[in-house]
């Protein structure tokens, strides 16, 4: 790359997508694990169904879930319009909508790897545990998750790669407004749409670089997951 497309280069939508991207994936992981937990060890009544809607995300037309955020979300939607109404406050073209999209499409991720990771681990070893008088609290904490982390932790991975590509559903929430909303994914796609080919490149292979680095550390992490 010229030397001078280094000094003008932008960081901030690469930045910005990092923050978001980071958030929408801690969010995922709490939803997720919690989640992951229920699926995997109880027999909750319609559970199949509350799984599918859980994971649809994955499946959906980006703007299909753009779409849907927004009736929720918008200034006149159920949601949105109650917190405009007593907080004065909307995610509508704010990157806290970017946020929310981002988590909704990491949260299968997170989830599915937190199923069968919970699914995997020996229920002698928790039973062990209770012998010994641990809670079932406690029994989680130092049995169950440090033998299902990998597993969580490699869909955590993948999460964070598939919030920081996000482009569709949080376009239509968050638009892209240059230093407030304007992530990578759609940096680049302004750069393409402006004839910029090189800044549209540099941003590529940086978010390429990137989602190959997580993606070997998901795989590492998953050769060190429990074998059912």
């Amino acid at each position: 790359m010229p030397t001078a497309l280094w000094t003008e280069f932008d960081a901030a939508p690469l930045a910005l997508t990092l923050r978001v991207a980071g958030l929408a994936t801690g969010l995922a992981l709490v939803l997720g694990v919690a989640l992951g937990w229920v699926f995997a060890r109880t027999r909750l009544p319609g559970r199949g169904v509350l799984e599918a809607l859980c994971m649809l995300p994955l499946v959906l037309p980006p703007t299909v879930l753009g779409y849907g955020l927004l009736v929720l979300m918008g200034r006149h939607g159920a949601l949105g319009g109650w917190l405009r109404e007593h907080f004065d406050y909307t995610v509508i073209f704010h990157w806290h909508g970017a946020v929310i999209a981002s988590t909704l499409v990491a949260l299968p991720l997170v989830l599915k790897g937190a199923s069968s990771a919970f699914a995997q681990v020996d229920r002698q070893l928790e039973a062990a545990a209770r012998t010994l008088r641990q809670s079932a609290w406690s029994t989680f904490v130092r049995v169950t998750l440090p033998l299902a982390w990998p597993g969580i932790l490699a869909g955590t991975l993948l999460a964070f790669a598939r919030a920081m590509g996000e482009f569709g559903a949080s376009l239509m929430v968050a638009g892209s407004i240059p230093g407030q909303t304007q992530t990578a994914s759609m940096a680049i796609y302004d750069a393409v749409q402006a004839g910029r080919d090189d800044v549209a490149l540099l941003l590529a292979l940086i978010v390429s670089a990137l989602s190959v680095a997580i993606l070997v550390l998901s795989n590492r992490f998953l050769q060190r997951a429990p074998s059912p």
